[in-house]
């Protein structure tokens, strides 16, 4: 069976207020995919419509085939699927290796399947030597970590994430992606909700940015590169007013100016850096070395998501 998941025009209201405005998108087996957007954007609605926690207004959606809101397929869709959800929710009272226990009984997991799995995820997850203590006594990261390896107990093929490194210090972060990106070679399929860009551009395959209505998809690369301005950097050995005057001659805009280099808006580097370069040293200038100056996912998350307001 080929876990993807397919949305069409995907909508949910509470009364007169609507989370999730007509949202369509695809997720391809395997891949981690990233559902960026601020607080309120409806991506925690979304994913517990996908979950099948809570009822979709209008719209499709199937996940591993089986689709949401059709009773039937409801708890297949449940069993192949592991959640982290926003809150962790956790058995404080129970040492860690009892509430992966509890849960691996739930999925009616052998004693031994149950075993290997606790211990294998407490290791990857490093809780192994913490798995007698009281989940109470857990840190917030430490928390996040078991509840993962909850998330997981059962082995599924896809893995919704609402907010993962939420609140966590950077070593646990670290922690919390690297075992992602260990995930994804396993070819799981990983559905991330987070507002944190640079872990996004670090993690995901394709990224979709949300505000109630879906804005922008593609993956990070491609989306840097459509929905922002290229610019290359120019250092030379000195910036005169001939120099930039045969930039602008040329029509292209420069962004920034010092002493010894230029910043110029292109569409095309690898097409028009030849002619700039050539009409910069007609121009007497000495160019040392040209890079081009990457727009990152940051730069087009605000662009687009300031452009909505």
């Amino acid at each position: 069976m080929s876990i993807t998941i397919d949305v069409e025009n995907l909508t949910k209201s509470f009364g007169t207020f609507t989370a999730v405005d007509n949202v369509s998108l695809h997720v391809d087996e395997g891949e981690v995919f990233g559902f960026l957007g601020p607080n309120g954007a409806g991506k925690t609605t979304t994913v517990r419509m996908l979950a099948c926690l809570i009822s979709k207004t209008s719209g499709r959606a199937t996940v591993g085939g089986y689709e949401i809101g059709n009773s039937s397929d409801q708890s297949k869709i449940r069993a192949m699927i592991g959640l982290l959800p926003e809150n962790v929710g956790l058995y404080e009272e129970l040492s860690a290796y009892d509430n992966l226990d509890f849960y691996g009984r739930y999925y009616k997991l052998s004693i031994q399947k149950r075993r290997e799995q606790i211990e294998y995820f407490l290791k990857m997850l490093g809780l192994w030597d913490k798995r007698d203590d009281a989940a109470g006594t857990f840190s917030k990261g430490m928390k996040q970590k078991l509840a993962i390896a909850r998330a997981l107990i059962h082995d599924p093929k896809l893995l919704f994430l609402d907010e993962p490194t939420a609140s966590l210090d950077p070593e646990a972060s670290k922690t919390v992606r690297d075992f992602i990106l260990e995930l994804k070679k396993e070819k799981r399929t990983i559905f991330l909700n987070t507002h944190l860009l640079d872990e996004a551009e670090r993690i995901c395959d394709q990224v979709a940015i949300l505000k109630t209505k879906l804005i922008a998809t593609g993956s990070p690369e491609d989306l840097r590169h459509s929905l922002s301005n290229r610019k290359v950097r120019v250092q030379l050995e000195l910036v005169d007013d001939a120099v930039t005057g045969a930039v602008k001659t040329l029509g292209f805009q420069i962004a920034e100016k010092t002493n010894n280099s230029l910043v110029i808006i292109v569409n095309n580097p690898e097409k028009e850096n030849p002619e700039i370069l050539k009409e910069i040293q007609t121009a007497g200038g000495r160019i040392q070395f040209v890079t081009e100056v990457g727009s990152s996912l940051e730069d087009v998350y605000l662009k687009l998501v300031r452009g909505t307001e």
